[in-house]
């Protein structure tokens, strides 16, 4: 008997994969990779698991899909039972995805991926999985890290991870939606994820697209459909289009921004089945010139052009006025569409206590409140000086990697190629860099950057060091935060609207700072560190931390079941 893993390397023929007979290999539960080395192109691999493997390995032979595939990995062990293979296989390819080496010919698998426990699970994810993925970087099968690997954003995203009951529950409901609507010669169809940050809105959205772009290959009712996702941040399209590369049925030129779909829809006179449209709360409410928007509202007209739109959407993180809804707006809206709407309320990002959590959002309404603990899987700290706040982010982006600093919009930038200071003679790092393929967490080098809103929303950071800057002050008087809009540089988020008097624009232009600051403050998995540059906030911060620590060490000892 042995508790190691058994591994096996073949050809991918008949006679060779005939007869398997290896203890733990052909009477257990196995996990096995088929895969090329092809040095001219991206190598393929398909991920699987089976209890009968030499049945298994001769569907894949008959099978014209695995046609370019030369070699495969047998990967057995004696604690293997199924549930542990299943979620090897699911871990593999995630990991595979992140690692993007191979083109996977995986798709979405019949079963739905849903997290659940299974006995000694911790055990099968850290120990195993950790020899398994060593054994592959020696067999020249994986390039990196599972750390390095997990630190990236399209592993995060990867449409094979597990999803909670939540998020399950919504995917199935849209997919048989799409299924029925999709027959129908009616009105436009709109379906509304609705979600604050953190709540995985963006899993579940790469694990529906990338679902549905399977369905088009084989699932009767949607086969052949023409699918679309727009993404109108940057920084997040640049994910997705990575992760195109590592899966069969996502493709790049299906993977738009929101103007340019519009736009090749009119072209090329397409006609959308479903779209997907994530943060739409970032679309353009008004003409927008500069970038080739010319109609009103960029989701009407997606809306328009599509049988089925699925908007994923947070009022609280709108940004801009241009993109601005308020809630009578927003409840016009999905009356008029008879929006079907769903709700995503499990806080995924975020390691910490609900309490944390409310901290954030009571500051987000302008309540400065007592602040919580901290907790053994999340630290919530606010810092006295600049260099504390530096010091701790970068100790602490050598010890985890993905510790950034982020900063409110406070300070100038100029998209001329320049570099331009946050907080100078403080902070004294330049604005992000976001000229490269690869997103900007993730380059080593921003380390001596600082991030803002749209360089980081929608992704996750293992630690942030978050700036409020001089818009965001506080009033001993009222007990509150107060907002200063003259003090935010953010003009393109301020550019004015005509349907909008005077009070409503000052109470928009509000909103969005806040929202901004709800943005930057709930990025963190670990651990959020505020330094607030007034020093009226930073005074009221640093009190109620001290009074939060007197509090902690005045509390009685806990009872420990013995007699003093």
């Amino acid at each position: 008997m042995t508790n190691q893993l058994i591994i096996e390397d073949h050809h991918f023929k008949k006679g060779e994969l005939s007869s398997i007979t290896t203890a733990y290999i052909d009477q257990y539960p196995v996990v096995y990779i088929l895969y090329n080395r092809n040095e001219k192109k991206r190598p393929v691999a398909y991920i699987g698991q089976t209890v009968q493997v030499n049945k298994r390995l001769k569907q894949h032979l008959n099978n014209s899909k695995r046609k370019e595939i030369k070699e495969v990995l047998l990967i057995g062990h004696e604690k293997f039972n199924q549930s542990a293979t299943y979620n090897i296989e699911t871990n593999l390819i995630n990991h595979f995805i992140g690692d993007e080496q191979f083109q996977l010919q995986n798709v979405s698998q019949t079963r739905q991926v849903q997290m659940h426990q299974y006995y000694e699970k911790e055990y099968y994810d850290e120990v195993v999985f950790q020899e398994l993925w060593e054994e592959l970087q020696r067999r020249q099968l994986a390039k990196h890290s599972i750390d390095t690997i997990r630190n990236k954003d399209v592993y995060k995203l990867s449409p094979f991870k597990e999803l909670t009951p939540e998020q399950l529950d919504i995917k199935l409901e849209i997919i048989e939606y799409c299924k029925q609507a999709i027959q129908q010669d009616e009105t436009q169809k709109v379906l509304m994820i609705e979600g604050e940050a953190g709540t995985g809105k963006s899993v579940l959205l790469a694990s529906l697209y990338n679902t549905l772009q399977d369905y088009t290959k084989s699932e009767p009712v949607l086969k052949g459909t023409d699918n679309y996702l727009l993404v109108n941040h940057s920084e997040m399209l640049k994910t997705y289009h990575t992760m195109a590369e590592s899966l069969p049925n996502l493709k790049k030129n299906h993977m738009l921004k929101p103007t340019s779909f519009i736009n090749k829809t009119d072209n090329q006179k397409l006609h959308p089945d479903i779209v997907i449209v994530d943060e739409a709360h970032l679309l353009l409410t008004k003409k927008d010139s500069y970038n080739s928007f010319h109609y009103e509202n960029q989701l009407e007209e997606i809306i328009k052009r599509a049988k089925i739109t699925i908007c994923i959407f947070d009022p609280k993180q709108v940004l801009k006025i241009k993109s601005y809804w308020d809630q009578d707006k927003l409840d016009q809206f999905q009356k008029r569409y008879n929006a079907s709407r769903f709700q995503l309320k499990d806080q995924l990002r975020m390691k910490s206590s609900p309490q944390i959590i409310q901290w954030i959002d009571d500051i987000v309404e302008k309540r400065v409140t007592p602040i919580p603990e901290s907790t053994a899987s999340f630290e919530l700290q606010i810092m006295e000086t600049h260099d504390a706040l530096k010091n701790k982010i970068f100790s602490l982006d050598k010890k985890e990697g993905l510790s950034r600093i982020i900063s409110t919009f406070d300070y100038v930038h100029k998209k001329d190629g320049a570099s331009y200071l946050v907080d100078p003679g403080g902070i004294n790092l330049p604005w992000n860099t976001t000229d490269t393929k690869r997103t900007w967490a993730e380059r080593p080098d921003t380390i001596s950057e600082v991030g803002s809103i749209y360089t980081v929303q929608g992704f996750d950071l293992n630690n942030v060091g978050v700036v409020i800057g001089p818009s965001v002050d506080y009033d001993p008087e009222t007990d509150q935060l107060i907002i200063d809009i003259d003090k935010y540089e953010d003009k393109g988020a301020f550019t004015g609207r005509d349907d909008m008097n005077q009070e409503l624009t000052k109470k928009a232009k509000e909103t969005i700072i806040l929202n901004s600051l709800n943005v930057l403050m709930k990025r963190a998995i670990k651990g959020l560190y505020i330094y607030a540059i007034n020093p009226n906030l930073r005074q009221k911060l640093i009190t109620l931390q001290n009074e939060r620590s007197q509090s902690y060490h005045a509390k009685p000892p806990l009872f420990n079941g013995t007699d003093q």
